[in-house]
């Protein structure tokens, strides 16, 4: 009997619990009772986005001369099982007449691209494309990334080869100094757009990572440049990084000429009193020179040679 009755208290004891149980994870379920998860809709809105690897204060905005707007009033339909998280058109391989007079803004990471897009903004009120998407970017006022269609003033991209050029008629190359093109390229995957890598990271595993990295950069740069100036078979107008930083006003209105596009006076003289914006990541000096002699030797031999080729025979870096 004693038995019995203590499993009796023991089948009560577990009911009880049981019971208590559910009752607690009820009303810890009741709407309202707890803070709910915020969903980020990364996309849709570029005040919701929410990453801070993108290396640009979210409180870094920017002052436009001119509301910024696609080139056409309506843009192309986008076939109905695309994609697209802006509503905006990419281009199809199929679509031969997007591709008409469209332009590339080819470059090797690191050489100014997207302050250039900036300045293109700013002295024309016209987005600009890309054929990747910078969440970054996007969230900083380029909407038109991922945009690659005659609806954007021009589109940029670091790729060459057939397949890169066949969107494209004709194409601005952003040419930079290699030196100084492989350390902004360093810092962006380091610390963002406006970022800078930390000294450690040109020391890690004992420097050979740097050194690999600026191997394998200044291949890709010669590359790059004179794959565009050579093979594609558009019409190319080279611009040289220091040119556009010393003469800014100059190189500008020589682009839009090449763009065919009307300047408008009012808002160049905007983006020439503009024309730092939040792109352009300030100088910083290192306490160290990450190049070792024979890494210079070899960026100095390269350089020269892929600016001979370009037409350039002397050059101020910047």
């Amino acid at each position: 009997m004693a038995l019995q009755g203590w499993r009796l208290c023991g089948v009560t004891v577990t009911i009880v619990i049981y019971i208590g149980g559910v009752l607690f994870l009820s009303m810890n379920n009741v709407p309202g009772s707890h803070p709910r998860r915020i969903r980020t809709e990364r996309f849709a809105e570029f005040p919701n986005y929410r990453n801070q690897k993108h290396g640009i204060s979210q409180k870094m905005t920017i002052r436009w001369c001119k509301e910024l707007r696609y080139m056409q009033p309506e843009l192309p339909a986008e076939p109905a099982d695309a994609a697209s998280e802006f509503n905006n058109p990419n281009i199809s391989d199929n679509d031969d007449n997007s591709k008409t007079g469209l332009t590339a803004l080819a470059s090797f990471p690191g050489s100014g691209n997207t302050w250039l897009r900036y300045l293109l903004q700013q002295s024309t009120g016209i987005l600009t494309g890309s054929i990747y998407k910078d969440y970054g970017l996007l969230k900083t006022g380029f909407p038109g990334e991922n945009v690659c269609n005659s609806s954007v003033l021009l589109v940029k991209t670091h790729e060459w080869g057939p397949k890169a050029w066949a969107p494209f008629s004709k194409a601005i190359l952003l040419v930079r100094d290699p030196e100084k093109a492989i350390i902004a390229e360093f810092n962006r995957q380091s610390g963002g757009h406006v970022g800078f890598a930390s000294p450690d990271r040109y020391k890690r595993t004992k420097g050979k990572y740097w050194q690999q990295f600026v191997t394998n950069k200044l291949r890709g740069w010669e590359l790059m440049n004179l794959n565009w100036a050579k093979n594609f078979t558009g019409n190319v107008k080279i611009v040289f990084y220091d040119d556009l930083v010393n003469n800014v006003e100059s190189v500008l209105r020589s682009i839009l000429d090449f763009l065919e596009f009307p300047i408008d006076e009012h808002l160049l003289k905007c983006a020439l009193m503009r024309k730092e914006g939040i792109f352009r990541r300030k100088k910083r000096i290192l306490s160290f020179d990450p190049y070792t002699p024979a890494m210079r030797a070899n960026l100095e031999e390269r350089k020269q040679y892929v600016f001979n080729v370009l037409g350039r025979t002397t050059t101020t870096t910047n």
